[in-house]
């Protein structure tokens, strides 16, 4: 997960940053939200996912 996603973000790290946050989420989501602190990491990956999609205006493929 990316400590300080901020509106300053460089666009020019997006594919790096969401390819490893993609693998990050699909290895949280692989292991089960069983507690509120699991749910919480998976909601903080997604909402990171989203930033970055959206600042770079990057549209995600098969959704």
């Amino acid at each position: 997960m990316i400590e300080n996603l901020e509106s300053n973000y460089d666009c020019a790290h997006a594919g790096n940053d969401l390819h490893s946050l993609h693998e990050e989420l699909a290895q949280h989501k692989a292991q089960g939200a069983t507690t509120q602190e699991a749910q919480e990491q998976l909601n903080r990956l997604e909402n990171q996912i989203r930033f970055i999609e959206n600042k770079c205006s990057i549209h995600p493929s098969g959704k």
